[in-house]
């Protein structure tokens, strides 16, 4: 019996996104997998037909841009050069089933198709994912809500990260959205000791501006002197200016430290020696507002203690597993009350109920869901 021949597509660095590669470890067990994305060949790809990096995902070109100010949409769809250009690639290839991550694709994805069913891992929510870059909510938002509308009915099966988001897309397109979180794989990791006098915090993550780390730096120097911070961050593409900002707000004294980023399946080895795994991300639009992103989880399998905002996704599952602390609002005073009187014991029973949640937070668990999904495709 010949094995299914499998597509998945992402206008993205595959070898290192975080969630194509979990996604594309589950789809690798079911056929041989043809990656198409940036950057070299990832792991789980018998092939990969690599995209050239300056080719654009969205149609920045002139006539691109036109279509979009004038609203034409239909004619917009496939116009991006990087688009353009896979189409060329897969010119005469047929696929048993295709796997399509973000809004932007959507249409590519159809068209390569040629009627196979589509798997649409829609991530966040593709409407706002940048609205608060005027010229993106100007002339891509348009876009992106077109291409929803018109080819989220046709796929057989769209994920999204969050339960939440997965409501936004049945409420704005009519498509049930199952919930594929941004869980990380289950480790077997120690319950960390806690010391008396100290309570060690991290954050891992991209040093983006959008991410206002200034607030975390703000509210670790305000704690007191037991407090002391940890940032493991992948610079921005900005030359490192962002992180500047950040060093250079940070107090002296060394309590708050710039590491090196760490590569993700290392991250929650390295994170184990912390006690509270940090993250408020004020919500300036919906995905902020619903943020539910890889480093929660990554905290869980460091067997670590959690302190968030009141972002409801991370706030439910803070309390209901019983993680840790999430703050009322998002003052720097209000957060740094939340934690200004956490005890030792405190930090105990928050890793010993981390270390009781991490089956249940596991990519093993979120990986049912594509595994049940690429059965219902590929018995079609």
């Amino acid at each position: 019996m010949s094995q299914s021949s499998l597509l998945v597509i992402s206008l993205s660095p595959i070898h290192r996104d975080a969630r194509v590669l979990r996604q594309l470890s589950v789809v690798a067990e079911h056929g041989r997998v043809t990656t198409v994305g940036y950057g070299p060949r990832p792991e789980g790809a018998d092939e990969h037909i690599e995209v050239p990096e300056h080719l654009a995902t969205l149609p920045q070109t002139p006539a691109g841009v036109a279509k979009l100010g004038l609203r034409r949409l239909a004619a917009a769809e496939l116009a991006a050069p990087a688009v353009q250009w896979v189409l060329k690639a897969l010119e005469g290839r047929r696929f048993d089933a295709v796997v399509a991550n973000e809004a932007r694709i959507l249409a590519l994805a159809d068209r390569v198709a040629d009627g196979a069913p589509i798997w649409a891992d829609m991530h966040e929510w593709a409407p706002e994912e940048r609205t608060h870059i005027l010229s993106w909510r100007l002339l891509v938002a348009p876009l992106m809500d077109h291409l929803c509308r018109t080819y989220l009915p046709r796929c057989a099966a769209v994920t999204t990260v969050g339960d939440r988001i997965g409501e936004l897309y049945l409420s704005r397109y009519g498509v049930e959205a199952r919930t594929m979180r941004n869980s990380s794989p289950l480790r077997d990791l120690p319950v960390g000791e806690v010391s008396e006098d100290r309570v060690r915090l991290v954050h891992s993550g991209a040093a983006v501006a959008g991410r206002n780390l200034e607030l975390t730096i703000d509210v670790v120097s305000s704690l007191p002197e037991r407090f002391s911070l940890d940032l493991y961050l992948v610079p921005a593409n900005d030359g490192g200016k962002y992180m500047r900002s950040l060093t250079e707000r940070a107090p002296a004294g060394g309590r708050i430290r710039f590491l090196d980023p760490v590569p993700p399946m290392q991250l929650p080895d390295t994170l184990n020696r912390y006690d509270l795994g940090v993250f408020w991300l004020p919500p300036v639009h919906t995905n902020g507002h619903l943020t539910l992103p890889n480093k929660y989880f990554d905290y869980v399998q460091a067997r670590l203690g959690i302190a968030v905002g009141p972002s409801p996704e991370m706030a439910d599952l803070t309390r209901r597993h019983e993680l840790g602390v999430v703050s009322e609002d998002f003052a720097p005073e209000t957060i740094a009350a939340s934690l200004r009187d956490v005890t030792a014991e405190d930090l105990r029973t928050w890793k010993r109920n981390a270390d009781r949640a991490a089956p249940e937070l596991s990519f093993e668990a979120d990986a049912q869901v594509g595994h049940e999904i690429l059965r219902e495709l590929l018995a079609r």
